[in-house]
């Protein structure tokens, strides 16, 4: 199961680490969505999980992928997907961070990430967590030269319940210290009468558990925002578009307020 220095741990004919929907979009939006994909790499297997956990939040956003190409095409807005599942390596999580490469997620231990090697390590990073930042890097470089406005938009989807806790919150709206953009998304959801709307809730960002918004947004000084959508509202097609729809409407409004 492990990789040496000298051998990609992605084969040729498998996906790259990112897939780039709507590049030509004329929105101010784009979309990054760190954990889009429950793909494992032919070299990994399954981690040593049965089917049942991979098919789990544990291992990807469930839902998170299809609202966010749903959005993206309603918004016209370029959508930067992770196409590797978040127990291979966590892409929203700084490298140094102890959950990089998870060894426990909520109950479950994940066999195939117990004593890798350094060269185990490296390779994952290389072949995922790399490619992926590069890749919203240059997105947001090349609006820069070109001189347009930008809403980094993190759009992520999270259990309804965790370790026997019920998570009451339909969304949340996540930021750290920039919080231009998350103000003003939560005055727009707290006007719709049927959400129960979160500040940062339910993960509140920090420099030691997020990575994708606070390199690309807040260091860059580019206008972010984090979105949480619970996923029983958006496992099924129905709903997903349903979020869709209401989502762009609601970005279309932000954008607005933000003077993109």
């Amino acid at each position: 199961m492990g990789q040496s220095n000298a051998t990609p741990l992605l084969r040729s004919a498998e996906p790259a680490a990112f897939e780039v929907v709507g590049a030509t979009g004329p929105s101010p939006i784009v979309i990054a969505c760190d954990h889009a994909s429950r793909r494992f790499p032919e070299a990994l297997g399954t981690l040593g999980l049965p089917e049942r956990e991979c098919r789990r939040h544990i291992a990807y956003d469930i839902g998170a992928r299809e609202v966010a190409l749903s959005l993206g095409a309603r918004l016209g807005a370029v959508v930067i997907l992770q196409n590797y599942s978040r127990l291979v390596i966590d892409c929203n999580r700084p490298l140094q961070a102890v959950d990089s490469i998870v060894l426990k997620s909520e109950l479950t231990a994940i066999p195939g990430n117990l004593q890798l090697s350094e060269a185990d390590v490296l390779a994952r990073r290389a072949a995922i967590f790399e490619p992926y930042h590069r890749q919203i890097d240059a997105e947001l470089t090349r609006r820069q030269r070109l001189g347009r406005p930008t809403l980094l938009l993190g759009m992520h989807s999270f259990t309804p319940q965790y370790l026997g806790h019920n998570r009451p919150w339909h969304v949340g709206a996540l930021s750290l210290n920039d919080r231009r953009a998350a103000a003003a998304l939560l005055g727009i959801l707290r006007r719709e009468p049927d959400l129960v709307v979160g500040d940062n809730e339910p993960y509140a960002m920090s420099v030691e558990s997020d990575y994708t918004l606070l390199v690309h947004g807040e260091q860059r000084g580019v206008l972010y925002v984090g979105l949480e959508v619970r996923q029983d509202l958006i496992t099924e097609p129905s709903g997903q578009e349903q979020w869709s729809a209401r989502l762009a409407r609601i970005f279309v409004e932000l954008c607005q307020v933000l003077q993109l």
